[in-house]
């Protein structure tokens, strides 16, 4: 299961635009992001889906648990680039731009980084800007 789960995230890592940016494996910011995403299979993780209150900025949970939204998350902390942040001002900013699958009220940076539905939503809504550094 596992694996199975770090495949996932690697698939939908290298699937989805870098913070809107077209990209192609040519352009050595992606390469470094699937690099950081790949690191995270040689040590051993165990899926762990449940809520967990972490720090913001910067939280996350056990590095020995995780979904496959934690790979991703981790890989852009690598390139220093930080989706809890990011989502959450922007779920702040436009909240109801995003699925309304867990009746929350209100964005929560534990969670809302942590969750498929709002990784996907995150692009398309527009108010996302590429931190080049």
């Amino acid at each position: 299961m596992q694996i199975f789960a770090r495949r996932k995230a690697a698939f939908l890592l290298m699937a989805t635009p870098i913070l809107g940016q077209e990209r192609s494996l040519k352009d050595a910011r992606a390469q470094q992001l699937v690099a950081a995403a790949v690191s995270q299979t040689k040590s051993s993780v165990a899926y762990d889906g449940a809520y967990h209150r972490i720090d913001y900025p910067g939280g996350d949970v056990p590095e020995a648990v995780g979904v496959c939204t934690d790979v991703i998350v981790r890989a852009y902390r690598k390139l220093g680039i930080d989706l809890q942040v990011k989502v959450h001002e922007d779920m702040k900013r436009a909240f109801d731009s995003y699925p309304r699958l867990w009746g929350l009220q209100a964005p929560d940076p534990s969670i809302d980084h942590r969750r498929v539905p709002n990784l996907f939503a995150y692009p398309i809504t527009g108010h996302y800007r590429y931190d080049a550094k």
